[in-house]
């Protein structure tokens, strides 16, 4: 699936969903949103931690229970986001009971504050849409809000 969507920038982003043969982007990608959300960890437990981002990149988007994107510009990633399709118990503002919560979104520097983000949300909140799911998360650090 491919969407585009064009900031008030006027800067156009072409935001795609990526599997498992863009892993080892991925695995590059998360491992810098590691590094700049969290503490920094020791080496081995972030060794530790990225072997266990991998496995679960492995399993869950295999089984579309993650969907991860990139925004390119000019056909280079600038930014990337992921959405993680979990169940919860249904409710009445949510009778399906799946939610969507919207992780790892993150932009270069060269291009925070310019709709890359903005973008990438919007096409998972697409994403989530067309998969029916009734409830969508958003967890932001203080950057990202």
């Amino acid at each position: 699936m491919k969407t585009q969507i064009t900031s008030r920038d006027r800067e156009r982003y072409e935001v795609r969903q990526v599997g498992l043969e863009h892993l080892d982007q991925l695995m590059a990608w998360r491992k810098t949103v590691l590094e700049e959300v969290f503490d920094h960890p020791s080496h081995r437990e972030m060794h530790q931690l990225l072997a266990a981002n991998r496995a679960y990149y492995e399993a869950a988007i295999v089984q579309e229970q993650h969907v991860a994107c990139f925004a390119y510009e000019d056909g280079i990633p600038v930014a990337c986001g992921g959405m993680c399709i979990q169940p919860e118990m249904p409710s009445p503002d949510n009778p399906q009971g799946t939610n969507a919560y919207l992780m790892n979104i993150y932009t270069t520097p060269a291009h925070r504050g310019k709709g890359a983000g903005k973008a990438v949300v919007e096409w998972l909140v697409e994403q989530a849409r067309i998969r029916n799911i009734g409830k969508i998360y958003l967890e932001a650090t203080p950057l990202g809000r």
